[in-house]
């Protein structure tokens, strides 16, 4: 299959986004109300690192000079594709250690991001309700909330005293939200001055997810390991032959010097500055736009690699194979969110204008298949490379690490950029120690059930009825083997008999086997590198 064949830059959009202004209840814009209730702390800048390597090591991107300060709640983030929400349910998703609850207003046919917490007793809003006149319903209590964060309804308030659902402690923080690419996005910032800040600042702007011509089916998934991480692993195309050996297709070098074929790779950041950088690789070119954007796609007129799997529809940042002809194209485009310490949210979508008709036809969840796979066959390595890189601190990292070679020039880039902009650090506003979670076992660590069935409505759907299937298929056993069982002999020919038996046993075998199928594709399926 050719379909993840591609070549050449993307084309212009031909179709504009719409994006819908935040609302706030008048009650969040009195002064001194400040959601956050911290002032950030205080910035530190560490100086840049260079390489050991003169002759080998990655080129040292341009930086821009200046000591700015990345502002972490001055961004806009990707919180889940609109296909995987849920409009009769309010949903939790938790943003820069934020946690937030999505809902549907209906009212105002509008996504709604609040702060989720009732300000009641501090219960979750994510656990309550839509109620029948579509309002955000705290199941503790009762208490109601309109799409402008303000207190419809205190039940236990008697109707002739004093409003008490209009005081300003009864609002719930809005934090501004629009839909951009079909994914619903947040600034974490619910200050009133930020009401408008969709007017003033749009989340980053992608033309080839408003091109109708091309495909953009989405994932998503919650990884145990951090946010940075995360982006550099999505930035390194050497470690494919190997971490993910078996799964992917890469191009054969000339000369092999071992089994999975690794080569030396031309990679080079062009410039670097507060808002990310632009790199250009042997295949092709990509960009990072800060703070969790990287997008990745093949150049016209260069060659380029296949690391875009034929089968499943699956592919990773490190090439694009070159198709027979110029006007096949695919991108190649990942969204990096910070959740906490050791915990970081992938959405991701590989737009292409060619073999568009697959996607209509084949289910979202079968190519979620080979993609949760290459996310997990190198998912260990990376969280425990994670607990290395904090023994040492994460600004030591370029002492520690030995990148002498151009294949990591895009990680260099990437580790820089933290470094000189960041500080090293995700700014957590004093929410947490620094200090990552537990270790769980292995298979907890990797059961895709929690971190992506369950946010999935595609792979949430086939879970349910497969597992459907496989009861009805125990039924139909037990049923057979009971009529069987229940008839005379006389009553039944051997012949009938035989063939009941027979399909009882097919059942039953095809119930196991299907037991063991949604297991491995929907909760745990380990990847052994020592024997692939």
């Amino acid at each position: 299959m050719d379909v993840l064949r591609a070549s050449s830059a993307i084309v212009p959009p031909t179709n504009k986004t719409h994006f819908h202004k935040p609302i706030f209840h008048p009650c969040l814009s009195k002064p001194g109300f400040n959601p956050l209730g911290r002032t950030p702390p205080k910035s530190r800048l560490f100086a840049t690192l260079s390489s050991s390597s003169p002759t080998t090591e990655p080129p040292q991107p341009e930086v821009e000079s200046g000591k700015e300060k990345f502002d972490w709640y001055s961004q806009w983030y990707p919180v889940m594709p609109v296909c995987d929400l849920d409009k009769t349910v309010p949903q939790a998703k938790r943003i820069l250690g934020l946690d937030l609850v999505v809902w549907w207003d209906r009212n105002e046919s509008e996504w709604k991001v609040f702060d989720d917490t009732c300000p009641h007793r501090l219960a979750p809003l994510s656990e309550g309700r839509i109620d029948q006149w579509g309002r955000l319903q705290c199941v503790y209590h009762g208490w109601c909330f309109g799409g402008n964060g303000d207190c419809k309804i205190i039940p236990q308030a008697p109707p002739d005293g004093p409003p008490v659902h209009t005081f300003k402690k009864a609002c719930v923080a809005v934090y501004p939200s629009t839909v951009q690419h079909d994914i619903v996005w947040v600034w974490p910032n619910a200050d009133p001055q930020y009401q408008d800040i969709v007017t003033k600042k749009k989340p980053p702007y992608i033309p080839v997810l408003e091109d109708p011509s091309y495909t953009k089916s989405m994932g998503n998934r919650d990884i145990p390991y951090g946010y940075d991480v995360l982006v550099e692993n999505l930035m390194d195309p050497a470690h494919v032959p190997y971490a993910h050996y078996g799964l992917m297709r890469t191009r054969t070098p000339t000369d092999k010097v071992d089994r999975e074929g690794g080569r030396p790779l031309e990679m080079r950041v062009k410039k670097l500055d507060i808002n990310g950088f632009d790199a250009k690789q042997d295949w092709g070119s990509s960009n990072f736009i800060a703070p969790c954007i990287f997008h990745a796609y093949a150049d016209t007129d260069t060659d380029s690699d296949s690391e875009a799997d034929q089968g499943n529809g699956s592919a990773t940042s490190s090439g694009i194979q070159k198709a027979p002809t110029s006007n096949r194209r695919l991108s190649l485009i990942f969204m990096c969110i910070p959740v906490s310490p050791g915990n970081s949210r992938l959405i991701w979508t590989f737009p292409r204008n060619f073999g568009v008709w697959i996607d209509k036809i084949v289910p979202r969840w079968m190519f979620h298949i080979g993609q949760n796979l290459i996310l997990d066959s190198d998912l260990y390595l990376l969280h425990v490379e994670e607990r290395k890189i904090m023994e040492i601190g994460v600004i030591n990292w370029q002492k520690a690490c030995f990148v002498p070679t151009k294949s990591d020039a895009l990680v260099v880039g990437f580790r820089r950029w933290f470094n000189k902009y960041a500080g090293s650090e995700v700014d957590w506003k004093g929410k947490f120690t620094g200090a990552l979670p537990p270790s769980p076992p292995r298979e907890q660590l990797m059961d895709r059930y929690w971190t992506h069935v369950v946010n999935c409505k595609s792979c949430k759907t086939a879970y349910k009825g497969l597992n459907a299937l496989e009861v009805i298929l125990q039924i139909v056993s037990v049923i057979s083997i009971g009529i069987v069982a229940a008839t005379k002999q006389n009553m039944m020919s051997t012949v009938a008999r035989t063939a009941i038996v027979s399909m009882a046993v097919i059942c039953f075998a095809a119930s196991r086997w299907l037991a063991h199928f949604i297991h491995k594709i929907f909760h745990y399926h380990d990847y052994n590198h020592a024997v692939v």
